[in-house]
């Protein structure tokens, strides 16, 4: 069963069960409280029965006493104790009630009675009688009005949870339509996707702020980020068979000549040996980076803490130092700190480090401090610097302003790109200026910490 009928089933079974108890509740609260009081009532009219007979009983014979006080629709009588049949006068609608056996009670009774299929208030009464013994006065007065009244109740009420069940059921049925629309658009916007291949989103009534709106966002955040992984997918493996098919074809050419005229000639082997193992590390490195650039930032763990950037430049320039035999000089004041994810800075610092080292042959600078608001990290070298026009093009992937020193280099077009996810991933903010044939100096912004 669809979940759109098994809401409109339950709710409307609900609503009518909900409706039937209250209905039945309500004839049944009425109906008692009906019946107590002609009970009542008629205790009360037996009483001053009782008082008017017992004070007129020696000055009016008991039939024309009776007669006097008898109901339109009912029996009165005289019963004394021991008798099964006592002195009765009954009405002439009533008049099956002179057969009913009659029964002598010491004190009060009072009862709802069925006699032939029909109701009766019954009320029997202690009286002194003229001869100063006990008898009963005995009521029997017929209820059908009060039947009539019930049974017109019983109807209305009928009648009422009949007509109550049509804006139940349309109620239900609108329910269950306004529950299940959005589940059958996602449904439908899911065969729409897995059918054109072709990412969709749901459109969303803004002004509602209901849990099926907010399924609605959830469900177009997730096509959000499929389609941005499946895009940086698609980005790695373009990027990939790009990039990759120029060194594969180094490899390949030189294992040819090396196939071909490596044994006779010495000098050729070294050089196609020394190609391929450049190549094949280029490789490497290029494959490393383009996975990390096709890592979602959601992804990527980043734990920020405060740390003192002058120790972090202090451990980079040593292993530059000690890898490259190149000189980082370094140019700071007070400890400066900044709230920042360690690693992740120290990867972003080495891939400007590296690219001052492989444009630049003097030595690299380095400057800390920080302003009112920022903790900051100056790269500057002296190499060949970038054109004005080139600047904002250099963070996309792939992008060489000199692609033949580039590869002489083994450049590979990535590392800008990567340094610009991963500044965005740890909040650092990056200005790089450049003067063609003077150098590059790039400024790094981060988080001051609090305690600065």
């Amino acid at each position: 069963m669809r979940l759109r009928k098994k809401i409109n089933l339950y709710t409307a079974v609900l609503f009518i069960f909900l409706l039937l108890l209250m209905n039945v509740s309500i004839y049944f609260v009425f109906s008692n409280l009906m019946m107590v009081n002609e009970l009542n009532r008629a205790k009360a009219e037996t009483k001053k029965i009782a008082f008017d007979v017992s004070k007129n009983v020696n000055d009016i014979s008991p039939n024309d006493l009776l007669r006097a006080y008898l109901p339109i629709d009912g029996m009165i009588g005289i019963v004394n104790e021991g008798q099964r049949k006592g002195t009765v006068v009954t009405s002439n609608s009533e008049k099956q009630l002179s057969n009913r056996d009659s029964s002598f009670y010491p004190g009060e009774k009072s009862a709802i009675i069925t006699y032939h299929q029909k109701k009766y208030v019954y009320v029997s009464n202690p009286i002194v009688w003229g001869d100063g013994s006990i008898v009963n006065l005995q009521i029997t007065k017929s209820i059908a009005a009060t039947e009539d009244m019930l049974a017109v109740l019983r109807i209305v009420l009928i009648a009422v949870t009949v007509i109550a069940m049509i804006p139940v059921l349309i109620s239900s049925t609108i329910l269950s339509n306004f529950i299940a629309r959005p589940i059958r658009s996602m449904i439908d916007t899911m065969k729409e996707i897995q059918t054109s291949g072709q990412f969709k989103r749901l459109s969303l009534e803004e002004k509602s702020k209901d849990e099926l709106v907010e399924m609605g966002k959830t469900f177009n955040h997730m096509i959000d980020l499929l389609q941005a992984n499946f895009e940086k997918q698609e980005q790695f493996v373009s990027n990939a068979s790009h990039e990759l098919k120029t060194p594969l074809t180094v490899i390949e050419s030189y294992a040819s000549l090396l196939k071909r005229k490596g044994l006779e000639r010495p000098d050729l082997f070294d050089e196609s040996i020394e190609a391929i193992h450049s190549e094949a590390i280029r490789m490497r490195e290029m494959t490393e980076e383009m996975l990390l650039l096709a890592k979602h930032q959601e992804k990527w763990n980043i734990e920020k803490e405060t740390v003192i950037l002058n120790d972090i430049i202090a451990e980079l320039a040593k292993v530059y130092k000690n890898a490259y035999n190149r000189t980082v000089e370094i140019y700071s004041g007070d400890a400066i700190e900044a709230v920042t994810d360690v690693q992740k800075l120290k990867q972003l610092l080495f891939i400007f480090l590296d690219n001052a080292r492989k444009y630049s042959d003097e030595h690299i600078s380095v400057y800390i401090g920080q302003t009112s608001d920022e903790a900051y990290i100056r790269i500057e070298d002296r190499g060949d610097g970038i054109p004005k026009a080139e600047l904002p093009k250099v963070f996309d992937r792939f992008y060489r302003v000199d692609k033949a020193r580039s590869r002489k280099q083994g450049g590979s077009g990535l590392g800008l790109s990567m340094a610009k996810e991963i500044a965005d991933a740890i909040d650092v903010r990056i200005e790089m200026d450049s003067l063609e044939g003077r150098g590059t100096i790039v400024t790094l912004y981060l988080i001051k910490s609090l305690i600065s």
